[in-house]
């Protein structure tokens, strides 16, 4: 039967980078582990080896990359018989070594001939670096990937990923998991399609002058938003602690 996944009309809204659902790993996989299925691999996201992410409709979404470790992890319990724990903190111990190197390559770079950037570039985070930063660790920020709270791009991470990961993490010690936040996401999305829709007519002209308002349009009603958002919750708040005290 085919993976609705598969069809789903959101399948790239999560990230900007080719996705499939799990029938098409399942075949991609099947070739060379034909014991493979759906079962085992939601019992490998489970365990926190691989967290593919999720469209609006929670579908799971696989980038190359997730194929790629699954595959990695299959081999390692059938050549190896590797506990998970063990393959995890291997695979992990491999992404590190790979930012290193790249990090290291970035520094080789010749500074005579290296382009110099116009304005300082936003500072980005590799999933280790993000993971480290936070105190969140590798886990936790691959599920906030999966649940579409904070996204990767070419392999890198923002500064808006690093104060969600950051407020991920504190809520945990409320019993807040990530899978609780998706609500968050969503209020977002449709905020986002308010705003899209109030500057669309600056954004349907090509002058530069326009889309500079509608840049800045953008950003005063959005925060319009935020302002509404949070006098909605904290009000609700206020009516939580005014019936605690009537009670009490």
């Amino acid at each position: 039967m085919t993976d609705p996944a598969e069809t789903d009309p959101h399948r790239d809204d999560v990230q900007h980078e080719p996705r499939v659902g799990i029938s098409a790993v399942l075949k991609e996989l099947g070739e060379d582990h034909p014991g493979i299925t759906a079962s085992k691999l939601r019992f490998l996201e489970d365990k926190g080896l691989v967290h593919p992410a999720r469209t609006a409709s929670g579908y799971r979404k696989f980038s190359r990359a997730d194929v790629d470790r699954l595959r990695r992890i299959l081999e390692l319990q059938r050549d190896r018989y590797l506990p998970l724990k063990v393959i995890r903190e291997r695979l992990d111990a491999d992404e590190d070594a790979r930012d290193d190197d790249a990090r290291r390559t970035a520094e080789a770079a010749d500074p005579v001939t290296a382009p110099l950037p116009i304005v300082s570039a936003p500072r980005t985070y590799s999933l280790r670096e993000l993971a480290s930063r936070t105190g969140a660790g590798i886990p936790l920020v691959r599920e906030l990937v999966s649940y579409g709270l904070i996204r990767e791009q070419n392999g890198a991470f923002d500064d808006h990923a690093l104060a969600i990961t950051r407020a991920a993490l504190a809520l945990t010690a409320h019993g807040l998991e990530p899978r609780h936040l998706r609500p968050f996401k969503a209020a977002a999305d449709r905020e986002l399609v308010l705003v899209e829709r109030a500057v669309a007519p600056l954004t349907s002209r090509r002058d530069a002058a326009s889309r500079a308002r509608a840049v800045e349009r953008a950003q005063e009603i959005s925060g319009l938003c935020l302002t509404i958002h949070t006098s909605l919750v904290r009000s609700e708040i206020a009516a939580l602690q005014e019936r605690a005290a009537v009670e009490g």
